[in-house]
Order: C-alpha cells, then structure tokens, then sequence
C-alpha cells in the first residue's frame, strides 16, 4: 500500500517561525535606519502607569517601587508630562551575590503626551506606598459640555 504524504515539511503553515522571522526582519530593518537596536531586548517599560480620566481631571498613577519621592522629576510641557528619576540599588554590602536579579537599577524616563488638553498650572503631584499620582485638571475647553436641542 502507498504511503500519501499531506504535507511536506516546507508547506506546513508555523505561524511563530513566521513570527519570528518577521522580528528579525523589522530589528535589522530598524537597525539599519539608526544603526543599532531600536528597542531593548528586555522590552520592559518603567515605570509601569495607569491613565484614567473623569469629567474634571486626568489621573496619571505610576509604579515606582523602591524609589524615594527626592529622587522623582515631574515635568509638563506643552501637552505632555515626564516622569523621570532614579531607582538606587540596595545597598547590601559587597559580599552579596545574587540567585536571581529581575529589578534594574539607574535612571528612567517616561514621557506621557495627553491630546485632551489640561491645565499645568493646577496640576498636583503625590506619592504614597509605591505609587506616584499626578491629578491634571482638563482645560475648559477640553471638558464635556452638553449642548440644549432645539425645538424649531
């Protein structure tokens, strides 16, 4: 009895190899444009944030584990609002050797552009347990009005 192969090994449809292929072809694409790599290998973004608005205000609430509030930056220019400092490693002497070491240490920078438009001079700042809160109260023109029906 002849044996009927249905697929040769070229024609089998690997969607993660296509993946991956195509990430190698966008990274020396990008490469090639700006000589070196265009994003970090690890692809992690500090800090971490969660962006919320109401009818009054946009709330910016960002992770900063491990930072002291003196060594946060806040600034706002135009329509964007950097977050920026530096997260110092623990100092734990220099005997220490590490099984596992998943939080980075050093300088960071985010910069947040918001198109809503809001008032910077009324923005505040506050950092408890870890989170930093940045409440910007939305420009007059940027607030939801309701517009009254007429009847004709």
């Amino acid at each position: 009895m002849a044996r009927v192969r249905f697929f040769n090994e070229p024609d089998i449809f690997r969607p993660f190899e296509e993946l991956r292929q195509l990430r190698r072809e966008m990274d020396r694409l990008f490469e090639s444009v700006m000589g070196r790599r265009a994003w970090p290998v690890t692809g992690r973004v500090f800090p971490l944030v969660n962006i919320t608005e109401d009818k009054d205000a946009y709330y910016i609430r960002a992770e900063l584990p491990g930072v002291r509030p003196e060594d946060i930056e806040v600034s706002i220019e135009a329509d964007s609002i950097t977050i920026g400092g530096e997260r110092k490693p623990d100092d734990l002497g220099k005997e220490v050797s590490y099984h596992r070491k998943e939080r980075e240490f050093g300088r960071f920078r985010r910069v947040i552009t918001l198109k809503g438009g809001f008032n910077a001079d009324t923005a505040e700042a506050s950092f408890k347990n870890g989170i930093l809160t940045i409440k910007l109260l939305k420009a007059e023109e940027a607030k939801p009005r309701q517009i009254q029906v007429k009847k004709e």
